[in-house]
C-alpha cells in the first residue's frame, strides 16, 4: 500500500508540472483528486500506463495513447471548451469553482 501512495504522489507532482505549462491546475477538490490519482496508479499497474480512469480502453494502442494522463494535448479544444479535462482532475487555472463545470460531449463543441 505504501508503494501505491508513493506512486500517487510522484504522479501528482509530475502531472502538476506538466499541466501547469498547459494552463491547467489540479482540481482543488482534494478528495476527488486523491481518488482519481489512485485510479491512475491502478490503471498504470494493470496496463503499463496511467490511462484516464473515465474513458474505456479500446485495445488499439494508438487510440489508447490519446487517453494516457494527462491527455489534455490530444483533446485540447474539447477540454478548453469545458474548462476541465474529462474526469475533472485538471481544471483551467482561471476556474475558481469547479463544481460549476460540466462535461460536454465532443460532438457539442463548436
Amino acid at each position: 500500500m505504501e508503494v501505491a501512495k508513493k506512486r500517487k504522489e510522484v504522479l501528482r507532482a509530475w502531472f502538476t508540472a506538466v499541466v501547469d505549462k498547459l494552463g491547467y491546475k489540479v482540481t482543488p477538490n482534494a478528495e476527488m483528486a486523491d481518488f482519481l490519482l489512485e485510479q491512475l496508479v491502478l490503471l498504470e499497474r494493470k496496463h503499463g500506463s496511467p490511462y484516464c480512469p473515465c474513458q474505456a480502453l479500446s485495445g488499439n494502442r494508438e487510440a489508447d495513447m490519446k487517453i494516457v494522463c494527462p491527455c489534455i494535448p490530444y483533446h485540447r479544444k474539447h477540454f478548453d471548451y469545458m474548462k476541465q479535462c474529462w474526469c475533472g482532475l485538471y481544471i483551467h487555472k482561471d476556474v475558481t469553482d469547479p463544481t460549476r463545470l460540466r462535461q460536454i460531449p465532443a460532438s457539442e463543441v463548436p
